[in-house]
């Protein structure tokens, strides 16, 4: 055992226990597939801005953000006064509420396009119900979608989103349906030229996994009149980029309108929920109309925590704030500093296959010797799974531990979402512990760092 992993057992020897419990209840000791981690994952008790404190009672810089949900920080104010405000007066009506409505102007007055709006309650729902608006908007089948982008786990999207993925449990057929392409706009208009039967290109605006694998935004622009030449619907998924690149999400930044745009995350505050927003026309099917609508175009769509006061509370009060444009703008900032911070660490180490990178109040850590990569360059020529998995784990794996022992907990170990409770002490504090944790892993007898 390294020195690393020893040390890291010891800190968060709670969590070691908590884990051995957990394997006897859920499959695997985890609840996600992104949490899991080697030799166990971290157990957190607590939350408070740009931190968290583990059942060991250890501090650290959080980057999860919740998954990227909470664009505000931990705990903030408003959404905790709201939340508090609303379970005394009811969890669940099962009927409309004036919070909902609240909600979906919101939605409406932030999201280019956004003329009717479907709650739900994940981000993996808002893409089935998209995927199937779609379909039933234009009669057509095919969905397109680009490798590596990821829009939840369902099996009508699956295909595609992990070249590593052997698609266990997705039969035949529904594979299909999805046509997977590389994100290239020859391609795609090849495709759309060559077919009848496409209902819809899906994809992340800013590239496969908020961005691990960027976009530019002419590449959105792009999409957008080629899907609108071939009368194939353009959709969306802001679930992770909606309302954090900037009020309106990506396609506002871009000046581009897709036909539906899937939601969640930043959404609805931190509680569950997520949404699909979109033009009236494709929207109206999940509307009921006379009896030969109703038993030929409609979708019937139910969920049972669509729209909930509590999640409905926490999404009105976030996005009154994230309209400023504000928290943002904060988060944005501060995210640019940690990227050059970090980089500059890398810099300073002569590690050569390092680099971070990102777009907005997003980052993502890259570390692999043999990648013709510098600190502060984006990744070229990198397989997809190489860069989704953030390069070697030999070197990402202990790096992950070095730095929460160093108090610092980025996401799956190679990513991270910064908040706008995340400010200048954060990123000179993670810059440190970035140094430091190199510092523990070239005294763990691992040299061979960089190329």
């Amino acid at each position: 055992m390294t020195s690393i992993e020893s040390t890291y057992r010891a800190r968060f020897a709670r969590s070691v226990a908590m884990f051995a419990e957990a394997q006897g209840r859920f499959p695997g000791g985890i609840t996600h597939d992104g949490r899991h981690a080697m030799p166990f994952p971290l157990f957190i008790e607590r939350a408070d801005g740009a931190y968290t404190w583990g059942v060991d009672d250890n501090r650290m810089i959080d980057y999860w953000c919740g998954h990227g949900s909470l664009l505000l920080g931990h705990g903030h104010p408003a959404v905790v006064a709201a939340v508090q405000a609303q379970v005394a007066l009811g969890t669940h009506y099962g009927a409309g509420h004036a919070l909902e409505l609240r909600w979906a102007a919101l939605v409406q007055q932030l999201v280019p396009g956004a003329e009717r709006v479907r709650f739900t309650a994940s981000g993996t729902e808002a893409s089935m119900l998209a995927i199937r608006l779609a379909r039933a908007a234009t009669g057509r089948p095919m969905i397109v979608r680009f490798a590596g982008h990821f829009h939840g786990w369902h099996d009508g999207i699956a295909p595609g989103a992990d070249p590593e993925d052997p698609h266990a449990g997705l039969p035949a057929d529904v594979l299909g349906h999805v046509l997977t392409l590389p994100p290239d706009a020859d391609a795609l208009e090849a495709a759309l030229a060559a077919r009848d039967d496409i209902a819809a290109v899906i994809m992340e605006p800013t590239g496969a996994s908020y961005g691990t694998i960027p976009l530019a935004d002419s590449f959105l622009r792009a999409a957008r009149a080629l899907t609108a030449r071939h009368d194939a619907l353009l959709i969306c998924d802001e679930v992770v980029t909606g309302f954090r690149l900037s009020p309106g999400g990506a396609q506002a930044r871009a000046g581009v309108t897709a036909d539906l745009t899937c939601l969640a995350k930043v959404l609805a505050g931190g509680l569950p929920g997520g949404a699909v927003a979109g033009r009236e026309p494709i929207m109206r099917h999940l509307a009921f109309g006379d009896a030969a609508w109703n038993r030929t175009q409609k979708i019937r769509h139910q969920g049972t925590y669509n729209a909930n006061p509590l999640s409905a509370a926490a999404g009105v009060a976030a996005l009154e704030l994230v309209s400023t444009g504000a928290p943002g703008e904060a988060a944005a900032q501060s995210g640019a500093a940690l990227r050059a911070a970090m980089n500059d660490v890398l810099r300073a180490r002569g590690l050569r296959g390092w680099t971070v990178y990102g777009d907005s109040s997003i980052f993502h850590l890259f570390a692999d010797p043999a990648a013709p990569v510098e600190p502060g360059q984006i990744p070229e020529g990198v397989p997809v799974a190489a860069l989704k998995r953030g390069g070697d784990p030999q070197i990402t794996g202990p790096l992950r531990m070095a730095l929460q022992i160093e108090g610092v907990n980025l996401m799956r170990g190679r990513c991270g979402f910064v908040s706008a409770a995340h400010g200048a002490a954060q990123v000179s504090a993670t810059a440190a512990a970035l140094d430091a944790a190199i510092g523990r892993m070239i005294a763990d007898g691992m040299t061979e760092l960089s190329a």
